[in-house]
């Protein structure tokens, strides 16, 4: 038994675990709206109606359907099956223009998708590649599956989050408050408090992963002003600075410097001609 297919089974027991209380814990939550909303105006922005997309790590589904809710075709994957069943019961009881295709696959076998592409768009929300500590064989398996020219959006954790940082160093927690700094292996703790492996990336470091296959085009932060969800007891103390910090966020995540401390960077790629 491989260290990547008991990689993949542990995050995968640990999603499966938290499938049914995901939406109440971070997609309904003032943070989780907050952060989505960022990423919404990019996806928005990037991918049109008609156009096949494939998210992979679509955990409940609420992009899928929002995307499809726009005329987008999706084919929605993930490797935890209760994700993908809370998926599917949201897209039944949703009234979308387009279809979605829903999968349990894991990212270690997106290859086997092949023969259903090519693909126009690939999108990955919310860092489920930083459960990931090689994305490398990832990147071939992406670039057979998507069309030349097309976008590639994906949403990862940021190795500097400012918010984090000052938190925990404010609590005398240096462990916590450098953890996005160093690099290698981290273990993390989950909403249902199961645990769960991830790893750091820096924006030279996934440019430098995707290459040649892709280019980025743009980048910008996600969380800025905006806290990550564990202090979504701040939100709900101070909605109006919270309300606040949403409109701003998004303003401030496309600024150079600032896009840097944010929680996390949604990075826009394009399969390149080679």
């Amino acid at each position: 038994m491989t260290r990547a297919y008991l990689a993949t089974t542990t995050i995968t027991d640990a999603f499966n675990d938290l499938a049914a209380t995901y939406d109440s814990s971070f997609t309904n939550s003032f943070i989780g709206s907050a952060q989505r909303k960022s990423v919404w105006m990019e996806i928005d922005r990037t991918f049109t109606a008609g156009q096949r997309i494939l998210e992979i790590n679509c955990g409940t589904g609420v992009d899928a359907v929002h995307l499809a809710s726009r005329g987008v075709h999706v084919t929605a994957c993930d490797s935890a099956p209760q994700m993908i069943q809370v998926a599917r019961q949201r897209a039944a009881l949703a009234e979308i223009p387009a279809t979605i295709g829903f999968r349990v696959l894991a990212n270690e076998r997106i290859g086997t998708m092949r023969n259903e592409g090519p693909f126009e768009g690939i999108f990955s929300n919310f860092s489920g590649l930083n459960c990931m500590g090689d994305l490398s064989f990832l990147t071939y398996d992406l670039a057979q599956l998507i069309k030349r020219r097309s976008k590639m959006v994906l949403c990862l954790f940021g190795r500097l989050c400012i918010w984090e940082t000052c938190w925990y160093l404010s609590r005398g927690n240096i462990r916590k408050a450098v953890r996005r700094f160093k690099q290698g292996e981290h273990s993390a703790v989950l909403p249902n408090r199961s645990g769960a492996k991830v790893w750091y990336y820096s924006v030279r470091k996934l440019k430098r992963t995707f290459s040649p296959y892709f280019r980025l085009t743009r980048w910008r932060g996600v969380g800025v002003t905006v806290p990550p969800s564990y202090l979504e007891f701040l939100a709900a103390e101070y909605p109006r600075l919270f309300r606040f910090a949403s409109e701003i966020d998004p303003w401030l995540g496309g600024c150079a410097g600032f896009r840097a401390m944010a929680d996390h960077m949604l990075l826009t790629f394009e399969r390149t001609e080679r």
